[in-house]
């Protein structure tokens, strides 16, 4: 090691799912959306003039604040954006989350927490799911530097109601609580109807995956005015211009296409509902999603191996190595033909497999 590694901050960093770039691949691995943005999003991007682009983007992203607290039906100092939600996540972690007590988060969830907590030097705990991969309530009514946890929670896409997402929060008033709804809008019952009810309470949201915005990057929290105004402290200290002038633009136009939103939403919920029975007919077992994914398993099949098998085809899905989930696959809703495309290869190594 040479002298000046000794002072390098080095992690263990978040693995993210693989990116190929193959013709006819099939991509259920990352949880993007199958469809495309909002009408409006290409028609703002064909309007776009490059002209604007010497110029720097308002810091304050006040365009797109304003449109999302009118969708939040919260005031404008109630939001903050960032460069997806990862972004606004990191930034909430080094905000708020600076106690010498450990911040608690699932044993299983969202896998870039605990890259968080180790970059920023950050005491955690992790109390872990039950038997059947649903977060205990109970577990986070304890002491704590903080409390952050997806809902749905990431992959095993089980969510809380929000009676006990209340009950979590309200048994932490000395903490931040954070509620991660990045799969939400697919089943789940948002927090964002209780900012107004608690000051430590941070709700954040992404365009990545219901909104189809995934290669824009925006993600934004709503909390109250005094958690915004922290969060934007700390974002002003590292960059002011966080949100370039096309991506305020488009994430605009996003929001206001209530009617496209709701509409692709319901086709993934659909085709989600039709691969749980086609999926369980053929064996498969998994938790009830409220997400753009099945969490799957097969008492036949090892699912490392049921992985290598799906990406010589090009079919692409996810394998965590972790315990205890193992033997289970993330398998992110495509499109109808998609899905065919899966089930058919599903069938064929279920006939070599009984051979």
């Amino acid at each position: 090691m040479k002298a000046w590694e000794k002072n390098v901050r080095k992690v263990t960093p978040y693995t993210p799912g693989d990116q190929p770039n193959r013709p006819r691949m099939v991509k259920l691995n990352t949880n993007e959306n199958p469809y495309p943005p909002a009408p409006g999003v290409a028609k703002a991007l064909e309007a776009f003039e490059t002209d604007c682009l010497r110029l720097y983007p308002d810091p304050k992203s006040s365009i797109l604040v304003d449109a999302l607290a009118e969708y939040c039906h919260v005031k404008p100092e109630q939001v903050f954006v960032g460069v997806g939600s990862d972004d606004v996540l990191a930034l909430a972690f080094m905000t708020f989350f600076n106690s010498d007590r450990p911040v608690l988060f699932p044993d299983i969830t969202y896998s870039f927490y605990p890259v968080w907590a180790e970059e920023f030097r950050i005491p955690f705990e992790t109390p872990a799911l039950d038997e059947e991969f649903r977060i205990r309530k109970e577990d986070y009514y304890r002491e704590n530097g903080g409390v952050i946890f997806p809902n749905p929670n990431a992959p095993t896409s089980l969510a809380l109601g929000r009676s006990d997402v209340e009950d979590i929060i309200r048994h932490n008033p000395d903490s931040v609580v954070i509620v991660d709804e990045a799969y939400v809008d697919f089943g789940a019952e948002s927090a964002l109807g209780l900012v107004d009810r608690y000051e430590n309470l941070l709700v954040v949201q992404t365009f990545s995956k219901s909104r189809s915005m995934a290669g824009m990057r925006i993600g934004f929290a709503v909390g109250s005015p005094l958690l915004i105004r922290y969060l934007n402290d700390v974002k002003y200290s590292f960059n002011s211009y966080t949100m370039n002038q096309l991506t305020l633009r488009l994430g605009v136009e996003a929001v206001r296409d209530e009617a496209y939103f709701r509409s692709t939403v319901d086709k993934i919920v659909k085709t989600r509902e039709e691969a749980k029975r086609i999926l369980g007919e053929m064996g498969f077992c998994f938790p009830e999603s409220c997400s753009n994914f099945l969490f799957i398993t097969h008492p036949r099949y090892r699912a490392k191996e049921l992985y290598e098998a799906l990406k010589k085809e090009d079919i692409y899905v996810r394998h965590f190595s972790a315990a205890r989930i193992d033997n289970y696959l993330r398998v992110t809703i495509g499109t109808d033909d998609e899905m065919a495309v899966l089930y058919d290869f599903l069938r064929r190594y279920a006939k070599r497999q009984n051979t």
